[in-house]
């Protein structure tokens, strides 16, 4: 009978590779004083192209734990391709974001300074410790992709030819989003697309005109309640989800 599975792993190593496996002095220590893990724990692996492999621990030391890869458990899967394109905002919230973002399915994130953006520095492997610690929680089988921060001009000058944008406009002029993106796609034949996300004071009005004037652009309605960054965030993704993701 196989081993109940106490914890998860994102490895950048090859799965199955060699079969045994030497962790890092982070996740050694992650596993061995933080989990309380002992030989026998048994542990689930990933690495986002090879599928989840059980694995089981086989020596504990102070600085390295080595483990056993023993066989695949899920195939790999594709999340749905969902950009999240948002402006930096304060420490804990962004990581809220990002870890919620990777709860909900986002496949890849981008920082964008916009004009009223207060956060200027965003650093970007807080930004992927984040994506991973919640990729090893929600049982995702990938961790989300990150870029450095970009100008939202820049962003938009080089928008992919076929990546649709979701932009939630505060000033309610859009359809609901379930009818504005039903309109624009079809689950049958999905298109990428981007979700932007404004600062906390909102984009400017000459903003707001660049974005609604890309021809990708999909205006929509998150509602009459003016929402904070990440709460906008968090609810534009689910309503994605449900009208076009994989729920």
């Amino acid at each position: 009978m196989a081993k109940k599975i106490q914890h998860r792993l994102f490895i950048e190593d090859s799965l199955p590779g060699s079969g045994i496996l030497s962790l890092g002095q982070e996740q050694s220590h992650y596993l061995a004083n933080v989990m309380r893990a002992n030989v026998g724990t048994a542990v689930a692996l990933f690495n986002g192209k090879d599928g989840e492999w059980a694995a089981e621990v086989i020596v504990v030391k102070k600085r390295e734990v080595t483990l056993k890869v023993n066989e695949k458990i899920r195939e790999q899967t594709a999340e749905p391709d969902l950009w999240l394109a948002f402006a930096p905002i304060k420490k804990a919230r962004l990581d809220f974001m990002a870890q919620k973002a990777t709860e909900l399915g986002v496949s890849h994130m981008i920082p964008v300074y916009t004009r009223r953006t207060i956060v200027d520095r965003v650093k970007t492997d807080r930004l992927r410790a984040n994506a991973v610690e919640a990729a090893e929680q929600c049982e995702r089988l990938n961790v989300p992709t990150s870029d450095e921060p970009v100008k939202l001009e820049k962003l938009l000058a080089d928008w992919p030819e076929d990546r649709m944008i979701m932009f939630c406009d505060e000033d309610l002029s859009g359809d609901s989003a379930h009818t504005a993106l039903e309109k624009a796609d079809r689950k049958e034949n999905p298109k990428p697309w981007a979700i932007i996300i404004g600062p906390e004071g909102g984009f400017d009005d000459d903003e707001r005109r660049m974005i609604r004037a890309h021809k990708n652009t999909v205006v929509v309605s998150l509602g009459p309640r003016v929402l904070r960054a990440d709460t906008a965030a968090m609810a534009a993704i689910s309503l994605w989800q449900s009208a076009l993701g994989d729920w």
